[in-house]
């Protein structure tokens, strides 16, 4: 049992399967972010990262009346006074973000109500977010008069376009559900009932097709995301080389067989 197995904490796993899931739990505050939280959240990302029974990150609450409602509001005073703690801040929050985003394997968050401020952040990193009816979104800096971090905006902007990023962060107004979804800001809208059914589908379909397909196509969507437009050397040789690859030789004697393929790279 690792540190992060604890369910007492802030921030726990879970694993035990093909689909692992990094728990926000801190429900009293509505799983408000505190900077330690921010620093740990990397290293549970870490963990399911490296077990090679899970295939694919789930990010949850504990509780379903909050997904994340953002930044310890409280603790901000703190930070203020303190330069030091500005910038420790600032960098446990961008590297916690990027950790879901470039994580090796995908991420999918699963929301319920409230999403907002660096909750919003959390959701925008992840590779998919599958949302039920009642939850809401919102991005409040414009509210504190404080400013959105550039990864954070670009995150926002590579969803829902420069107009509409703008819109939520000029206003810091609330989304409902319906808009996010109209929006690009989230993938899928359900029921809450629906909400376990359908995190777990995509979850497993993902989990199902061949890993060292799905690392590969992250890896280059990334390197679009971060401004890459044509192939350099190392991503003309993963096309390349996987042709001679374990589940590109059992893939296609699959199909040529036809009969599921049984896919069983793993790094």
């Amino acid at each position: 049992m690792t540190d992060f197995e604890d369910t007492s904490r802030a921030i726990y796993i879970e694993a035990g399967g093909p689909v692992g899931s990094v728990v926000l739990n801190r429900p009293a505050k509505r799983n408000a972010m505190s900077e330690a939280m921010w620093r740990d959240l990397p290293q549970a990302v870490q963990a399911l990262d490296n077990d090679g029974a899970v295939r694919v990150i789930v990010v949850r609450s504990s509780s379903d009346a909050a997904f994340c409602a953002g930044a310890d509001i409280a603790e901000l005073e703190a930070i203020a006074r303190d330069k030091k703690r500005q910038e420790s801040n600032r960098v446990a929050i961008r590297e916690a973000q990027r950790s879901l985003a470039r994580a090796k394997k995908p991420t999918i968050a699963r929301i319920t109500g409230a999403c907002m401020g660096g909750g919003c952040g959390i959701a925008l990193h992840c590779d998919m977010r599958i949302a039920a009816h009642g939850a809401r979104f919102g991005i409040t800096p414009a509210k504190l008069g404080l400013v959105y971090p550039l990864n954070d905006t670009k995150q926002l902007m590579d969803l829902v376009g420069p107009s509409k990023a703008k819109s939520m962060l000029f206003t810091g107004r609330v989304l409902d559900v319906e808009e996010a979804l109209a929006i690009g800001l989230i993938d899928e809208l359900c029921a809450p009932e629906e909400l376990d059914i359908k995190v777990s589908a995509l979850s497993h379909q993902i989990a199902a097709v061949s890993q060292y397909s799905v690392r590969g196509i992250k890896i280059l969507v990334q390197n679009v995301l971060d401004g890459q437009c044509d192939d350099d050397d190392a991503t003309a040789e993963m096309f390349r080389a996987a042709h001679e690859g374990q589940d590109a030789v059992e893939g296609v004697r699959a199909f040529l067989e036809k009969r599921p393929a049984d896919f069983r790279w793993n790094d």
